[in-house]
C-alpha cells in the first residue's frame, strides 16, 4: 500500500483535532524504522497548565510555537527524549506528544536500540521515551519538518483510518492539567504505555 506524507494543512489545526487523527498514521525514521501511532496526548499553550508553552516561549520550547508540521523533541528527567508533533499556527504553542507506537518495520534495529530492556515487541515503543529510543530520534531532530521530510523523518498515511471512537482518558504523569481528557489511544492495542 502506498504511503503519503501528511500535508501542512493536516497539522495546522488545534491540537485536540490533530491528536485523535494521528492515531493509526505511521511515524517513519530516516533509516526506515517505522511504527503505527497508537497513543497520543494533546497539549495547548496558554490555557493548558500541563503544557511546556503555558508560561511562554523559551529556548527549550520554541519549536512548539510553530510553524505546524514540525517535530518538537525535548529531553526530560535528564535521560529521555520525547517527540511531539507541532500543531495550530505559527506563534501558538500547541503540540501532540507521541506516546506509543506499534512496531512495523526495522524491528531488529529497534531491539538493538532499546537493548536488554526490550524482551518482547510490546516493550519497544510502549512509551514516549521508548519510541524515540527505538527509532533513534533525539535532540538533533528538534524542529525537523515532517512535511518536507527534512532530516529524513516523517509521518505518513498508509490508508489505515483513525478509529472512529478512540479511547479518551486524562493525560499521564502530570501534576498540572492532569484532569484534562486529552489522551487518545487505539482501544485494544497491547502497545499503549499504560492501561
Amino acid at each position: 500500500m502506498s504511503r503519503q506524507s501528511l500535508d501542512r494543512d493536516f497539522y495546522a489545526r488545534g491540537a485536540l483535532e490533530v491528536a485523535p487523527e494521528l492515531l493509526d498514521k505511521v511515524l517513519v525514521a530516516p533509516d526506515g524504522r517505522a511504527g503505527r501511532i497508537v497513543e497520543v496526548e494533546a497539549y495547548r499553550g496558554a490555557d493548558d497548565p500541563g503544557s511546556h508553552g503555558f508560561r511562554g516561549m523559551t529556548r527549550r520550547n520554541s519549536t512548539m510555537f510553530g510553524p505546524p508540521g514540525r517535530l518538537y523533541v525535548y529531553f526530560t528527567y535528564g535521560m529521555h527524549w520525547c517527540a511531539n508533533v507541532v500543531a495550530e499556527t505559527d506563534g501558538v504553542a500547541a503540540a501532540v506528544l507521541l506516546r506509543a507506537l506499534t512496531p512495523l518495520e526495522g524491528v531488529g534495529a529497534m531491539y538493538t536500540a532499546r537493548g536488554p530492556a526490550a524482551r518482547r515487541d510490546r516493550d519497544l515503543c510502549s512509551g514516549p521515551a521508548k519510541l524515540t529510543q527505538a527509532l533513534g530520534i533525539d535532540g538533533a531532530f528538534d524542529g525537523a519538518d515532517l512535511v518536507t521530510k527534512d532530516r529524513g523523518v516523517t509521518i505518513v498515511d498508509d490508508g489505515c483510518p483513525p478509529p472512529e471512537d478512540p479511547a479518551v482518558t486524562t493525560r499521564i504523569g502530570l501534576t498540572n492539567g492532569a484532569d484534562l481528557p486529552w489522551r487518545f489511544h487505539v482501544e485494544g492495542t497491547p502497545d499503549i504505555s499504560r492501561r
